[in-house]
């Protein structure tokens, strides 16, 4: 049973700098072959043409539903936030997540 199996292994939640400096947040079971992959121009339209990209964070999930959830919540916040996220800079992410609301 594959999707019982998928649901064991553990998911990441991922975000790549590309070349242009943007960032790009995803998920998967192995961060090395979707990173292999985006460097490929095999990842996904977005980072196409913008290698090389490399890896600024990872949180590990169990379920894909968590890791889902999670990526949601990236994709919907600003640049200065993922960069206090990456930085771990718990204070300045506090902030920006109070003056969101």
């Amino acid at each position: 049973m594959l999707s019982g199996f998928a649901e064991n292994m553990n998911w990441c939640v991922y975000i790549i700098e590309c070349s242009d400096r943007l960032l790009y947040t995803g998920i998967t079971s192995d961060v090395n072959r979707r990173l292999n992959e985006h460097n490929s121009n095999k990842g996904c339209r977005y980072t196409k043409g913008k290698t090389p990209v490399k890896l600024v964070f990872s949180e590990v999930y169990k379920t894909k539903s968590a890791a889902k959830r999670r990526e949601s919540q990236l994709k919907g916040w600003t640049r200065l936030k993922k960069k206090a996220l990456i930085e771990k800079n718990h204070e300045r992410l506090k902030k920006l997540s109070h003056s969101n609301k």
